[in-house]
């Protein structure tokens, strides 16, 4: 999926323009979490996402990208992103990372979870799996309130791969980064999950990105399997994957796609959300 060019800053009317797509898809993901559980096939929890998407008003977004048929991406195991919905059956243990997105009149909202589907017979890999996941959003609520404080993009970066390293010893993968959002699902500038030199973009009103650490039990390496989508880790091990599409406002800091705009997930780093007025 590649970047779109566009404008980096959006003006305040059009931030609240991207209010509505994030909103719907927060809830597109919302009914995706309720389906989750052993027995259900990747389809199937597609077919909810794009239901819940249309019935709001919306367009998936995804079906946009050329090629990709699909309202979600859902990722199983040692897969790390871009895995296409199909006839696979969730089993128990499973760590499912789902990626959604809905247009709304013109404007993009972007986000993914990670779920773990509770197996009662192998309590160690759950909780395994769940230690991961938990790293991840970790990592991505860090990162959304140091953007909340910096001056420039890249910083960010270097909290996430902190706030993942705390957590524990995982793999941050590099091959593939977060964006900027509007008009386009995919804009810039590139939002990096780690460290870099380049201060990037100045952080200002106006700048709507999508930040989304994607991490690994193991190494770094990922290849893309046969359906040209799929991408997997190349060791095997498991993968997680947390995204939300976030504005910076005159008032503050929005996250467009949490329900609450992201106070709870930033209640830890001390960071009060501002709805956009």
């Amino acid at each position: 999926m590649a970047f779109g060019s566009a404008k980096i800053y959006k003006t305040p009317a059009e931030l609240r323009l991207m209010v509505r797509p994030g909103a719907v898809t927060a809830a597109s993901l919302a009914a995706v979490r309720e389906a989750i559980r052993p027995g259900v096939t990747t389809l199937e929890l597609d077919a909810i996402a794009e239901r819940t998407i249309r019935d709001a008003g919306g367009v998936p977004n995804f079906m946009k990208e050329p090629g990709y048929r699909h309202t979600l991406c859902v990722s199983v195991n040692d897969e790390i992103v871009h895995g296409i919905p199909g006839d696979r059956v969730l089993q128990p243990g499973d760590i499912v990372s789902v990626d959604s997105g809905a247009e709304v009149e013109g404007w993009n909202g972007d986000a993914a979870i990670t779920v773990v589907v509770p197996d009662p017979a192998r309590p160690e890999l759950v909780a395994a799996r769940q230690e991961l996941a938990d790293a991840t959003e970790h990592g991505l609520w860090a990162g959304i309130a140091e953007l909340a404080r910096s001056k420039r993009l890249n910083q960010i970066g270097g909290a996430i791969e902190e706030a993942i390293d705390s957590r524990g010893t995982f793999g941050i993968i590099e091959d593939y980064v977060g964006h900027g959002i509007g008009r386009s699902m995919h804009e810039e500038p590139p939002v990096f999950n780690f460290r870099v030199r380049p201060a990037g973009p100045e952080v200002k009103p106006g700048l709507v990105v999508a930040i989304e650490p994607m991490v690994t039990r193991g190494g770094v390496g990922s290849h893309v399997l046969a359906d040209d989508w799929t991408v997997a880790t190349d060791d095997g091990t498991d993968a997680a994957h947390w995204e939300h599409s976030v504005a910076v406002h005159a008032g503050g800091l929005w996250v467009l796609t949490s329900p609450d705009g992201g106070a709870a997930g930033l209640a830890p780093f001390g960071v009060v959300p501002v709805p956009i007025a």
